[in-house]
């Protein structure tokens, strides 16, 4: 299937509703297929799948960093719906079949405002009921759950998987899997792209993962896992794996896991003990910090938790989520992970 493409003004066209079946609050019955809808947000609109749920809850959902709504949200999105949750699956605007130009472009402030936009239609959902809607993102968009979550006192819970919760350790980790020549090729090109938008030029693209030596945003070892744990068998081939450079400089140096502590609604970190892309331990001191704040620890890389620990991941969210968005324990069949409360 070809991606749609945007018009002058950056939107995207509207794309046919692929629902065939209402919500099932009434009689319990989940809808088979999930919705194409939009939002605006930032002067355009943002593109979002929506899975209507039946228990009157409803998680918001979106990629990691430079990474789009199905290879992001899919896998964990369809066992989320069918445990009964309303789910919205949205892309940033500039990125997938989101609008805004120039494309690629992931920028910190504007992806905050795209989280609260969403926040907004959400809450307007057929079924949704007030104080039931949670919030789940992975790697840098793991990181942007402590500032959603620190700036709406209303959220239901909040969900950072593998969070990249920022700090110096991080950064030093990545250079230790680079090479100094390509990492200073990729800091020179991230200055070049931001002097280019201030001239208007379009930017200038990095691939998100590679070798070392590539010049590339990440060179750790379980950075290369992104195409198996995402897109396994290029089953997402419309899915642009570039972002403008001076967006991956930035994130470099930007600290969200400072705002745990703001955090008034439960809070489940995720992460992964031998994570070299984004560092445990700065999540797990955030997830300290933050007041209702719970620590769920599985083993494996950063994308562990779409590949071997896929189920216990799980396991764990839809139990955090089933107690505080339902207000009730899981059922008595879930399967056993190693979880911890904070």
């Amino acid at each position: 299937m070809s991606e749609p493409r945007p018009d002058a003004g950056g939107n995207m066209p509207e794309s046919p509703a692929r629902l065939t079946a209402q919500p099932g609050n009434a009689t319990g019955q989940l809808p088979r297929q999930r919705q194409r809808v939009r939002f605006a947000s930032g002067g355009t609109e943002c593109a979002a799948w929506h899975y209507p749920g039946a228990n009157g809850a409803c998680v918001i959902m979106t990629g990691g960093f430079g990474v789009t709504k199905e290879p992001g949200t899919d896998l964990f999105a369809r066992r989320f719906h069918a445990a009964g949750f309303s789910v919205l699956a949205f892309d940033y605007r500039h990125l997938g079949e989101s609008g805004g130009r120039p494309r690629q472009v992931a920028g910190i402030r504007d992806q905050l405002a795209d989280w609260q936009a969403a926040l907004r239609y959400a809450a307007d959902l057929p079924g949704v009921e007030p104080g039931r809607v949670g919030i789940w993102a992975f790697s840098g968009s793991g990181g942007h759950v402590f500032r959603v979550a620190a700036a709406t006192p209303w959220l239901g819970a909040a969900i950072a998987q593998t969070p990249n919760a920022g700090g110096l350790a991080p950064l030093r980790n990545a250079a230790r899997h680079q090479r100094p020549l390509a990492m200073a090729r990729f800091t020179g090109r991230g200055v070049l792209d931001g002097l280019g938008r201030l001239a208007g030029r379009q930017p200038r693209l990095l691939p998100l993962a590679g070798e070392p030596g590539d010049v590339v945003m990440l060179t750790t070892p379980d950075s290369r896992d992104s195409g198996r744990a995402l897109n396994p068998g290029n089953a997402y081939p419309d899915w642009r794996q570039e972002v403008a450079a001076w967006s991956a400089v930035r994130l470099g140096f930007y600290r969200p896991g400072r705002y745990a502590s703001l955090v008034a609604c439960p809070l489940l970190v995720m992460v992964c003990e031998e994570d070299q892309s984004a560092l445990a331990g700065p999540a797990i001191r955030a997830a300290g910090r933050a007041p209702r704040g719970e620590l769920a620890r599985l083993p494996g890389g950063h994308y562990a938790p779409f590949l071997d620990a896929h189920r216990p991941a799980v396991a764990a969210e839809l139990s955090f989520l089933r107690r505080h968005l339902l207000g009730r324990p899981p059922p008595a069949a879930a399967e056993p992970v190693s979880y911890r409360g904070g």
